[in-house]
């Protein structure tokens, strides 16, 4: 595999000076039959007593200069190819969005219209959904009676993925403040230099606390450019809810009451959208909505560089062609 990739960087830039070297292969062939037509019957009546005598050292070279001339000619062909090697590298360069995730935990999220419960589907839909973002760095809010910052934007996701596992409902004062998770997100993003900024609020009820206006809030969401998308979770009609009792948790239907209207005027205002869950498939689908509108620009530039290998090949020439000529003059030198 090693040699492999090794060979998928190597190139030649004239590779058409390569078909020169059916010009060696002629060569040789001529001399292997100029070769064998020299060779000569003698008739000799003791021709038995010659096949005794093994040839000497010179007499077995004696066809090593004529190779090496042809080597040096291959390889002066190679080089005149003009041999390369590649290596290439990226540089990717990413506009990321920051993404606060803002998210509903009072107790009416236990409401099992959704599998384990709201809460639970939320938490694994946003999990998933951050798992996809690896360029964008995203917080979390949480809310219910009051709100506050469970985890400034980050690019650390697995952290925040965490801190998500770990929400669970009575962490606040109970109650919905949907104006003031709202502006605890502006809060962390208003000062962001990303170029895109986001809110993603789920919730399932009515705001019925907190200090600021959800309508305000949006307000102060568009001052800052930060687009809100808004998710209101909870079936149509009536939703199964455990209460516990003396004899154990016991279900009762409520009534679903999700405030569409402040939702969407939410969103609206923002430059966002809204979206209503009533199940777990649903939530997700809502989700890959989101992460497909808002997508994190990505350039990625590739560049090649070239390296001559040529010279190893005309220095490995001049060096048998050497080789050679030595021979030639000196120890494999022959008569007239």
């Amino acid at each position: 595999m090693e040699t492999k990739k090794m060979f998928d960087n190597y190139h030649f830039a004239n590779p058409e000076f390569l078909w020169l070297e059916i010009i060696v292969v002629i060569l040789a062939v001529y001399y292997f039959w100029k070769g064998k037509k020299r060779n000569v019957s003698l008739l000799y009546p003791t021709a038995h007593l010659l096949e005794k005598l093994r040839p000497t050292l010179k007499q077995r070279l004696r066809h090593l200069p004529s190779a090496l001339r042809l080597l040096v000619l291959a390889l002066l062909i190679i080089a005149l190819a003009r041999p390369q090697t590649s290596s290439s590298h990226q540089e990717v360069s990413t506009e990321g969005i920051d993404i606060v995730i803002a998210l509903d935990i009072s107790t009416s999220m236990l409401a099992e219209d959704f599998q384990p419960n709201r809460l639970g589907a939320a938490k694994k839909t946003a999990s998933d959904f951050i798992a996809n973002r690896t360029n964008d760095r995203i917080g979390l809010v949480i809310f219910a009676g009051e709100s506050f910052t469970q985890c400034p934007v980050t690019i650390d996701h697995d952290v925040l993925i965490n801190m998500f596992e770990s929400l669970k409902t009575g962490m606040v004062k109970d109650g919905t403040a949907i104006g003031d998770g709202l502006a605890t997100s502006i809060t962390r993003l208003k000062d962001s230099k990303a170029k895109s900024k986001v809110v993603i609020l789920l919730t399932d009820g009515v705001n019925n606390s907190g200090f600021v206006a959800p309508q305000t809030a949006a307000e102060i969401a568009r001052t800052f450019g930060i687009k809100v998308y808004t998710i209101g979770v909870g079936t149509k009609g009536k939703a199964p809810y455990p209460f516990k009792t003396n004899r154990g948790v016991k279900y009762q239907n409520i009534d679903v009451d999700i405030d569409e209207e402040t939702l969407t005027e939410i969103a609206e205002l923002s430059g966002g959208q809204y979206f209503r869950a009533t199940d777990n498939k649903s939530l997700e689908e809502i989700y890959s909505t989101i992460d497909k509108m808002e997508k994190t620009k990505i350039d990625v530039s590739y560049f090649n560089q070239y390296t001559e290998e040529y010279f190893i090949f005309a220095l490995l020439a001049f060096i048998l062609f050497t080789l050679e000529l030595l021979l030639r003059l000196t120890y494999l030198r022959t008569m007239p």
